[in-house]
């Protein structure tokens, strides 16, 4: 009888095993739930992907002894389908960390089912203010830019520089209303007034009604309160209606994949808000080109903020030694944001990842030097400058953190 209890030892060691494979084997999986073909397909969509998988590579791979896979998906710009896949991810397939999120109202509708969960959601490309204010939450963080970040430079810098009179033509959606009500207060703030306002349906070809409102309203600066395809869009029409000969443009989020497609003829002399330009340095020009390898095209800063968050949440799920997703935040935030693209960032109380901004100027065509050669970065703007201080926060945790 003695003999047989070293037999019955090993037998249940061996009957295990297979168990032990099996976890070792299984996917860590990471989602990126992003606009594939819609009007922010180019700035974020499949390159969010590649950015994602070069963020896993980067790290060597695997996690906790296990995989990294990245999972890719379109949300079509639906809060109900980036709810549905985000609930599948979560609740069936293990997904640890969703991140991208394009689109305002699909960010705070995710970041809504995340928190529920209690699984992580990292934003890297939208800039609704909500998600860090009313809409915060405990494993969410709100990654590369944000509506207050943009403004602050863009709108700030005009005024100062004795653009005083501003009409908006804002995307029909939560983000505009977001960046246009952040952009009113500190040009108000700053000394300037907002004449008016008037509305474009997301992904719309045609500006023509709201370009002749906005010419007609005698104001210093149009400011663009939309994104990707949409603010191409309108910054050409502008230029054919001819209103850049009476009114200066203010894009408050283009992409440099948007700045190409406009084309410096159209672009030359905007000023922007950008957190990340490829030649900014030797480090973000050596991953930028890597980058253009496999996708011909410069990253644009949702691209660089999903490398950046993926990496730095990879770290701290190894530090912590586990998936769950308060160790891991807490984790997250202990550590300092320091990567390729993205130095000496830290993660707020109220979810915001605060980090240096960077003023920029579009190059005339005679400037440039090459393809993407298309910013003149005019001045840094240091984080503490550059986001929403976090005495205005509305979030509780920003409360609580005194």
């Amino acid at each position: 009888m003695t003999r047989s209890i070293p037999i019955l030892a090993a037998a249940a060691l061996l009957a295990t095993l297979p168990v032990l494979v099996q976890a070792e084997d299984k996917p860590f999986k990471i989602g990126v739930l992003t606009d594939m073909n819609g009007p922010y397909g180019d700035a974020s969509g499949v390159g969010s992907g590649l950015a994602a998988r070069m963020a896993v590579q980067d790290f060597g791979g695997k996690v906790l002894g296990r995989p990294v896979e990245v999972l890719l998906a379109d949300h079509q710009n639906k809060p109900d389908i980036g709810n549905d896949i985000a609930r599948k991810w979560y609740d069936r397939e293990d997904v640890q960390m969703i991140t991208d999120l394009t689109n305002s109202a699909v960010a705070v509708a995710v970041q809504t089912v995340a928190r529920e969960r209690g699984r992580i959601d990292l934003v890297t490309s939208t800039a609704t203010t909500a998600l860090t204010n009313d809409e915060c939450s405990p494993y969410g963080v709100h990654w590369s830019y944000d509506s207050y970040a943009l403004s602050a430079g863009t709108a700030g810098a005009l005024v100062a520089g004795g653009a005083k009179k501003w009409y908006f033509i804002t995307a029909d959606y939560a983000f505009g209303s977001n960046l246009q009500a952040t952009a009113s207060k500190i040009i108000e703030k700053s000394g300037g007034q907002v004449l008016g306002s008037v509305l474009a349906p997301l992904n719309t070809t045609d500006f023509a009604a709201q370009l002749v409102r906005a010419q007609s309203s005698g104001a210093d600066v149009i400011g663009l309160a939309n994104a990707g395809a949409d603010t191409a869009n309108s910054v050409k029409q502008a230029f054919e209606f001819g209103l850049t000969r009476t009114a200066r443009l203010a894009a408050f989020l283009p992409f440099i994949t948007d700045i190409k497609a406009i084309g410096l003829q159209h672009a030359q002399g905007l000023t922007l808000t950008t957190a990340f330009y490829w030649d900014r340095d030797d480090a973000a020009r050596a991953w930028s080109n890597r980058f253009y390898a496999e996708r011909k095209a410069m990253p644009t800063m949702i691209h660089a903020g999903t490398y950046s968050a993926v990496l730095h949440y990879l770290r701290a799920v190894q530090a912590a030694g586990t998936a769950d997703a308060a160790a891991v935040m807490a984790a997250m935030r202990a550590t300092p944001v320091n990567d390729p693209l993205f130095h000496d960032g830290h993660i707020r109380p109220d979810g915001v990842m605060e980090h240096d901004m960077y003023l920029v100027q579009v190059k005339t065509p005679a400037e440039s030097k090459g393809e993407w050669d298309l910013y003149r970065v005019q001045r840094t703007i240091p984080g503490s400058q550059a986001f929403q201080p976090l005495a205005e926060s509305t979030c509780k945790f920003a409360r609580a953190a005194g």
